[in-house]
């Protein structure tokens, strides 16, 4: 062997090794930028997936972190999407078809939660008790907040909201009607005495008590009818409560009811004071 080729074999052995070297680096980074690309898209499409998990008796909305797998409580850092997608109290009701989905969209996730709010909200807003009412009303604005329903879903909450413009409107008129009760007596009571208020006291309930008593007898006939639906309410004797008398001037009692009175009695007195349901003169 001709020992002036040792050299020449020398540099195409380092030329080989060194070309050899730089494709598997090549290989390698390109492996790694790979595994890397995957990953950011595994954790793009987790972070933008949603889960339903139950938590102590409530169904708790997870949204995926931006890692591969993994997820967290959603806290949206809208405060009113914070309030649509907080935990739901379950109140004994099955969800262990929707624990077991994942959701790739929000819009997904709204239809999925529509019908646990409105089974939450539905019986609560149809009752008389205010307490439950206002749970109810608490569920069906949850339900306003979701911006993904359905056509169907979305005629299905304003049917809801109209029974619930009933009842509030129904809960209103009973207050009003109590609240009219207690004014007729508390001027009748400023009208009696001896105050800086008694002439005031006696004008308001000569023009306002007719109208008042009208409107309390209103109320208590439609109430009536809803308690008994499909028979006429029986009518409500209504106390009418008549001006008082200019000072100095007594008015005549009321007869009561079972006393008959004599002919000369009836001459007497003037023509409609003292009949039951009489208002005072207009």
């Amino acid at each position: 062997m001709d020992p002036m080729m040792n050299p020449h074999q020398n540099r195409q052995s380092f030329g080989r090794r060194a070309t050899s070297a730089f494709t598997r680096l090549l290989v390698t980074l390109l492996i790694l930028g790979l595994g890397g690309a995957v990953a950011f898209l595994l954790s793009q499409l987790n972070a933008r997936t949603f889960t339903l998990t139950q938590e102590n008796g409530q169904l708790v909305v997870m949204k995926g972190r931006m890692l591969p797998t993994g997820a967290v409580p959603y806290r949206p850092g809208d405060a009113r999407l914070a309030d649509a997608y907080a935990p739901i109290p379950l109140e004994g009701r099955d969800v262990s078809s929707l624990v077991e989905q994942k959701f790739t969209e929000r819009d997904e996730l709204d239809r999925a939660l529509f019908p646990v709010l409105e089974g939450l909200a539905r019986p609560k807003v149809q009752s008389d008790d205010p307490a439950l009412l206002e749970k109810g009303l608490y569920y069906l604005r949850r339900v306003e907040l979701l911006s993904g329903l359905t056509e169907e879903q979305r005629r299905t909450l304003e049917t809801m909201k109209a029974d619930v413009a009933f009842f509030q409107a129904r809960q209103k008129l009973e207050e009003a009607r109590r609240d009219v009760t207690e004014a007729l007596t508390q001027l009748k009571l400023a009208a009696e005495s001896r105050n800086r208020n008694t002439q005031r006291a006696n004008q308001m309930l000569t023009e306002v008590g007719p109208a008042a008593q009208a409107l309390e007898k209103a109320l208590r006939a439609v109430d009536a009818s809803l308690a008994e639906p499909g028979s006429s309410p029986a009518p409500t004797e209504t106390p009418v409560v008549p001006p008082p008398a200019p000072e100095g001037q007594q008015t005549a009692p009321p007869p009561q009811q079972g006393v008959r009175t004599t002919d000369s009695e009836t001459q007497q007195r003037p023509s409609g004071a003292g009949q039951p349901g009489a208002g005072p003169a207009r």
